[in-house]
């Protein structure tokens, strides 16, 4: 009964419907129905035929979805119905339907779900429409949709209610289609390429192949605590090791971090691994699928995205970090020493932690203050610092450095990529680097993956490795400045009521 009383007068008048369905002996919320097409089907089929051709054809249809608009004079009424393929128009006479289906008609509220068997026509105007021979109601909507030209103008109130967004929004549906979209291409592409995608766990007792902040769980049966991963990484390397030579994963990883327009504390990444290969090789994988779904799925290469426009069309611009560095601030880090970037970032009043007091830590700092805003069109960043890069090779030219690029488009990462660090001795002391940054108070440093290092003593070959964040990337061929209008659920703070 409390509840009843909060309920508005619309939502009354719905129950009371509902109650008046059950009497006349139905169910208000329906039974299987048999669908022989869809809007979609219809449009396709029949959208170019003439009034009279359509007349001369006499096709039949049986198509269901939810009443979008409605109205009635007399024994004639017009309806809108939605399914996943978009609306088309229902056209009710009272002498083309039972007495009975007729009276469900007119007490039909927007919202509810039905199932019209009928005939493919275009009317006086020229709409394609179905003019309904059977109406069968499926699902009585005991809440009232929005105000049918705005929807769920709160953006915020959307996200929480996506089930009426999607109704509601268009623009909302079109992602939410074009976003699997993505991903089957993405996926076929490495397929063509010869890679095979696999599954590593999610549950991990070692935090490692990435530099983040974990949520943390507990196993009762093995009284063990776990890691949700954060990084697909290491397990994708071991089954380099076993000799599978090209894999690839779609996962979920989980980061205990902030949330922004770019961030949530569940995302969805790709990460691949070539034997054989380097960083040249994923500098050309990077390029070619962006580009290829840009193409293929969305049909432009050319976005518009946060107010910029962008291309995507391969080849794109390749520099190293110290002189992307230099470019902006005409500093040569390549001449500097530790003692000099040291005095440098006090010089530009930059901040250095105290496990960061590092030639590498520092110029990654300059990067981060001086450069990451410039990088509007797709700019393949290589070159990145030991130090900021523990799984990575170094450099043969240059030890300072690691064969690693990341991948920045609109002032944002989209990819990270390395020449995969396969020797063991060299991964012990990265990983004793970093249980010593943890020391000092780096809590998103690595801990030592003993079983990883065993593997990588069994003998990986030369490799190279990607990976690229899926959500942002569809957020990019969306044209989407947010991250959660690109996931169906994103994570949201509390509600606070009024």
């Amino acid at each position: 009964m409390a509840d009843e009383l909060k309920l508005t007068e619309q939502e009354m008048v719905r129950r009371g419907k509902m109650e008046d369905l059950r009497a006349k002996g139905l169910d208000p919320f329906g039974q299987k129905f048999v669908r022989t097409s869809n809007s979609g089907k219809i449009k396709e089929a029949y959208l170019e035929c003439t009034k009279e051709e359509l007349e001369e054809k006499n096709v039949e249809v049986a198509i269901a979805g939810r009443i979008m608009s409605k109205r009635r004079q007399g024994k004639i009424g017009f309806m809108h119905i939605q399914d996943r393929e978009g609306k088309i128009q229902i056209f009710m006479r009272a002498d083309s339907v039972s007495e009975d289906d007729y009276e469900l008609f007119k007490v039909a509220d927007i919202g509810d779900i039905i199932g019209i068997n009928g005939v493919v026509m275009k009317t006086q105007t020229g709409e394609l429409s179905v003019k309904a021979t059977k109406y069968t109601h499926l699902t009585k909507a005991l809440r009232p949709l929005p105000e049918k030209f705005h929807g769920l103008q709160d953006r915020e109130e959307a996200r929480r209610r996506r089930y009426v967004d999607l109704i509601m929004n268009e623009e909302q549906r079109r992602i939410a289609y074009l976003r699997p979209k993505i991903i089957r291409g993405l996926q076929k592409y490495l397929d063509d390429l010869g890679y095979i995608e696999v599954e590593t766990p999610v549950l991990s007792p070692i935090l490692g192949g990435a530099s983040a902040r974990p949520f943390v769980t507990h196993h009762n049966t093995l009284d063990m605590d776990f890691y949700l991963r954060i990084a697909t990484e290491l397990h994708l390397k071991r089954l380099i090791v076993g000799g599978m030579e090209a894999v690839y994963e779609i996962g979920r990883l989980f980061r205990n971090e902030g949330m922004d327009s770019t961030h949530n504390p569940e995302f969805t990444t790709v990460e691949a691994y070539l034997a054989y290969g380097d960083l040249s090789d994923m500098m050309d994988l990077a390029e070619g699928l962006i580009t290829t779904l840009a193409e293929t799925v969305v049909g432009k290469t050319d976005m518009v995205w946060n107010g910029q426009e962008i291309s995507l069309k391969a080849p794109f611009k390749r520099i190293h970090m110290v002189d992307a560095i230099k470019e902006v601030t005409g500093i040569n880090f390549f001449e500097l020493d530790t003692e000099a970037c040291i005095k440098l970032a006090e010089e530009h009043h930059i901040d250095v932690p105290a496990h960061q007091r590092t030639y590498g830590h520092i110029v990654n700092l300059f990067f981060e203050k001086y450069v990451e805003e410039t990088l509007i069109q797709p700019t393949i960043l290589y070159g990145h610092p030991i130090e900021i890069s523990p799984l990575t090779k170094k450099n043969p030219d240059d030890p300072r450095f690691t064969d690693r690029f990341e991948l920045f488009i609109g002032k944002k990462e989209f990819a990270n990529a390395y020449t995969e660090l396969n020797d063991p001795i060299d991964q012990r002391e990265r990983f004793v680097e970093q249980l010593k940054e943890r020391d000092l108070g780096n809590d998103e440093a690595n801990d030592m993956d003993i079983d990883f290092l065993e593997a990588l003593e069994y003998g990986m070959p030369p490799a190279g490795g990607i990976g690229i964040g899926i959500d942002r990337l569809v957020m990019l061929l969306t044209e989407c400045d947010t991250i959660r209008e690109v996931l169906l659920f994103p994570h949201m703070r509390n509600k606070v009521e009024n």
